[in-house]
């Protein structure tokens, strides 16, 4: 391939190297330049292009593209059609993505003009995740580096998805005073998602004391009833003879290693009893952030049989933290469910454009009910699992209005310095398995828990990893979700600044979910108040 300037009088038959645009004349980069082409390139003035000139042999970006998909072999990927010089490989199931480093680091040596990228190697992925991409630098290759590259992306072994083998899992909780049942429930309902998510079912849960006697009973039973056996203790394994490996042993089982090099989930327990796995799992695995038990989880549920050698080598790369691609991997990507978005309600502000003669706007009635109660009543109507509402101003005023019921009041102090204070107050007060906050303001009497349940649905879809904006129809408005990747970005707001300025960030993607009139529609005025059919808090 020759590239560089051609004169127009040469340049037939050639490759644009950029896109181009002459008065109503647009051509993309890559384009064939014809007859028609050059013309009124000429009528134009110009004089010479950047383009690329084929040599016999030679693959334009596309069909080489092309080339490199039809002769991949993995299994459970499917390729897309080429474009630009680059086709996207998607998992044709859910399960274990593959990959082996050395055939990629060879397939990545031939020529730097062909790149292949991938996922980590044993990347969980849901069915139809993208999980390599297929990339054609420049805009043609020589025929020698694409016969190379085609051969070695056709090995069985370079990238492939070990789909989830449906498994029925028993879950064995030991109990402790110190441990609320509430917390034993949340928990097996986390499991349970998480085994969902890979097609998996939960079948059975025993709750046991803390005791090894009693947990090695129950466990040998699951063993001859499940596919695998998952025992969260009530309090955490510190030695290789504390209960749970002391169960799993008198059940006759083996106990294959005690601790992992992963954080969260250094606590693990791994072993077997009749031939079953039995994970012992640790305490971070309440909580839904990515932990070293989803690692083992994933990888059995796959089909693997990993050992202590294969757990010792999970160090590298084992310091986990929340990124924003993977924030909520299973409770807020819980199709259909609400269970990871929690409602930050704010209610802190002075209501001062409604003047002291009408009182305070979330005081104001509607059909003879305050508006801070009929706003939190339709936060708790909602699928949200849990409401958290900010008072400031006015604190007790607001609050009386809500003692009998089940929300979460905080005082923000600082409510003078603007929303941010508040918006931080509402953050902090919610628990580690809120995957998402939705921000509701108190003055919007249209809104209703559908319009909250039409938002929650959509930040569900999106697997929790978007904001979901609500709109009119043409014009944005609120409520807004957060995942939860966003709430670290809140430390850095300040003064009277909301989510908006995050939803703008270009940081997370954006949905907006019509939701019609309401969610342009506040009473921060006297005026605005009457408008909507409520009464101020001083009218007689």
């Amino acid at each position: 391939m020759h590239f560089g300037p051609v004169g127009l009088d040469e340049a037939e038959g050639a490759l644009l190297a950029h896109a181009l645009s002459v008065g109503t004349l647009r051509l993309r980069k890559g384009h064939v330049l014809g007859k028609s082409d050059l013309m009124l390139l000429e009528q134009a003035g110009i004089k010479s292009v950047i383009a690329a000139r084929l040599e016999p042999g030679d693959a334009n970006e596309d069909e080489a593209a092309e080339a490199l998909a039809a002769a991949f072999r993995g299994a459970n990927i499917n390729a897309a059609n080429a474009a630009t010089g680059r086709v996207n490989l998607h998992a044709a199931r859910a399960g274990l993505f593959r990959a082996d480093r050395l055939m990629v680091d060879h397939l990545n040596s031939i020529d730097p003009g062909i790149t292949f990228a991938c996922l980590g190697d044993r990347s969980q992925v849901a069915e139809g995740d993208m999980v390599a991409t297929i990339k054609i630098i420049p805009l043609a290759v020589p025929a020698v580096s694409l016969r190379q590259a085609r051969s070695a992306i056709a090995a069985p072994a370079l990238a492939r998805v070990l789909p989830f083998r449906p498994s029925r899992a028993g879950l064995i909780a030991t109990r402790l005073p110190t441990l609320k049942p509430s917390v034993m429930d949340k928990t097996r309902e986390l499991l349970r998602e998480r085994l969902a998510a890979a097609g998996s079912k939960l079948v059975e849960e025993i709750r046991v004391d803390h005791e090894a006697t009693a947990l090695a009973s129950e466990i040998g039973r699951l063993a001859r009833k499940c596919d695998l056996v998952i025992v969260f203790g009530a309090s955490a394994v510190t030695d290789p003879d504390d209960v749970i490996p002391a169960a799993i042993r008198a059940a006759g089982g083996t106990v294959e290693r005690v601790g992992m090099p992963v954080d969260p989930g250094n606590l693990l327990v791994l072993g077997s009893c009749q031939g079953v796995p039995v994970v012992g799992a640790p305490g971070c695995a309440r909580s839904p952030k990515e932990n070293g038990f989803d690692w083992i989880v994933a990888r059995i549920l796959a089909g693997e049989t990993p050992d202590s050698r294969d757990i010792a080598r999970m160090g590298v790369g084992g310091l986990l933290k929340e990124i924003p691609t993977r924030p909520q991997p299973r409770q807020a990507g819980a199709r259909g469910s609400g269970s990871g978005v929690s409602v930050v309600l704010l209610a802190a502000g002075r209501s001062s454009r409604m003047g002291e003669a009408a009182g305070h706007k979330l005081l104001a009635r509607f059909d003879g009910e305050p508006l801070i109660r009929r706003m939190t009543r339709v936060a708790l109507a909602s699928k949200a699992r849990a409401t958290v509402v900010v008072t400031g101003h006015r604190a007790d005023d607001i609050s009386q209005h809500l003692d009998d019921l089940d929300a979460k009041v905080v005082v923000n102090p600082d409510y003078a310095s603007g929303m941010a204070s508040s918006l931080k107050t509402g953050l902090d007060a919610l628990d580690d398995n809120a995957g998402g906050a939705l921000i509701l303001l108190g003055d919007m009497p249209a809104l209703t828990a559908e319009h909250l349940d039409a938002l929650i649905d959509a930040f569900a879809e999106s697997g929790g990893t978007a904001v979901i904006r609500a709109s009119d129809g043409e014009r944005r408005g609120n409520p807004v979700i957060l995942p939860r990747a966003a709430f670290a970005e809140v430390g850095s707001l300040s003064g009277d600044v909301g989510a908006r300025v995050l939803v703008e960030s270009g940081t997370w993607p954006v949905i907006d979910v019509s939701i019609g009139p309401s969610a342009r529609l506040d009473v921060d005025t006297a005026e605005a108040v009457k408008a909507a059919g409520g009464e101020t808090e001083t009218s007689d």
